[in-house]
């Protein structure tokens, strides 16, 4: 299966050069381009992308509100925040956008490759880091209460919760839990569907809004 990539960027020299990296890959295939945040908007709803690769600072609407305004629609395109700012603060608001990873464009040419097949095979991209970043700007936020749901997690897939904020991987999770990958992923997908999660990165953001898990998890 081709994944199909909308490469979203204000300089055409930047877009040229993903579209040439990505271009290799027989998996992967990019099916346009966007130069701001509203031709984003109509290239995503026009060629119906996989995954998004987009840039947070962009004319006319940044990176951010389009996100919002992409997964509002209800599609199935997953959106890769690629950016040169290594900040706390545009880790926060991609995630709470919506994105489902963040890669800085700094980053060796195969990272973004895999970042690329693990956000269109539905996983977010969220390392120990930039999951500490999240943390620590979710901590400073007023919480909220928790959704009803999370009372129908059974004990197995509180565990696995757990682990998914702790930033670990299905199968660092499997390790940790002693159980196989498949039956990580069938936990997962059961908390996920449970608690109407998109991905990890939500999960991530859902359990650090609420303060599902006390400090020592933190």
């Amino acid at each position: 299966m081709t994944i199909r990539v909308l490469v979203v960027d204000d300089q055409s020299m930047v877009r040229a050069g993903l579209r040439m990296l990505l271009a290799d890959e027989p998996d992967i295939e990019v099916v346009a381009e966007a130069g701001n945040g509203r031709e984003a908007i109509a290239r995503a709803e026009r060629f119906h992308p996989d995954v998004v690769l987009m840039d947070i600072r962009m004319p006319e609407l940044d990176g951010l509100e389009a996100t919002r305004r992409i997964l509002a629609t209800g599609g199935t395109a997953r959106v890769l925040v690629l950016t040169t700012f290594n900040l706390d603060e545009y880790v926060y608001e991609a995630l709470g956008a919506g994105a489902s990873g963040f890669v800085l464009k700094d980053d060796p040419p195969e990272q973004l490759i895999a970042a690329v097949r693990t956000i269109a095979d539905g996983d977010a991209l969220l390392s120990p880091t930039v999951t500490r970043r999240v943390i620590r700007e979710f901590t400073r936020l007023r919480r909220q209460p928790p959704p009803e749901a999370v009372a129908t997690l059974t004990s197995r897939e509180l565990e696995v919760f757990r682990l998914i904020t702790q930033g670990l991987s299905n199968a660092e999770i499997g390790r940790a839990l002693f159980i196989s990958d498949t039956t990580v992923k069938t936990h997962v997908t059961r908390l996920f569907q449970k608690l109407d999660l998109r991905d990890r990165a939500q999960a991530i953001v859902l359990a650090y809004q609420t303060g599902i898990f006390d400090s020592t998890d933190r």
